[in-house]
């Protein structure tokens, strides 16, 4: 049996939509115990802070040039959505695993082979990308509504801070105490 080379692959978005998720070094090290486990050979790391929402990430782009070369024929990654939320990358993944250039994509809860009926793996891709999708309407549909109700949303402006302890949608922009006088026209 051929030892399968994997490379890791870790992201986070520098974007709000990935607050939530675990953090690169999280993703990292609870990946490197899974290769562990499972007695996986890691061959190389790569990592990224960038959306995956559109397609032209350099390090994800450099990864799949490396997979293509047979560097590595698997990957090791958090979930599906790490490597893609668009069709364009979502569909090379496929594309390459079909093809048996990957051999094996292990995250934390599943495993996927070439052998596999690709349609589930389809089906994840789409759903990471309408996520985006909806997330980015839902974003603009609130900014819209704080700003239709004279709220400024984001970050508040010189000489005013941001309400740290109301309640979630009724925080409120209030003066700086110590630095409204000095911003104030006179």
């Amino acid at each position: 049996m051929e030892l399968i080379k994997y490379f890791l692959y870790a992201r986070k978005s520098s974007e709000s939509e990935d607050r939530q998720v675990a953090s690169i070094e999280s993703q990292i090290d609870v990946l490197k115990e899974l290769a562990a486990r499972e007695g996986l050979e890691i061959v190389q790391h790569f990592s990224e802070s960038q959306s995956a929402k559109a397609s032209g990430r350099p390090i994800f782009n450099k990864m799949m040039e490396e997979i293509a070369k047979g560097k590595a024929q698997g990957i090791i990654c958090w979930k599906l959505d790490r490597l893609a939320r668009n069709f364009i990358d979502g569909g090379q993944i496929i594309d390459l695993l079909q093809h048996g250039n990957i051999k094996s994509i292990k995250t934390n809860d599943r495993s996927y082979y070439p052998t596999d009926n690709v349609l589930m793996m389809a089906v994840e891709f789409g759903m990471a990308n309408q996520f985006i999708r909806d997330l980015s309407t839902n974003t603009k549909r609130g900014l819209k509504n704080k700003a239709e109700k004279g709220w400024m949303p984001g970050r508040a402006p010189i000489g005013y801070i941001n309400d740290k302890f109301g309640l979630q949608g009724e925080k409120k922009i209030l003066k700086d105490p110590d630095r409204f006088d000095l911003v104030s026209s006179s």
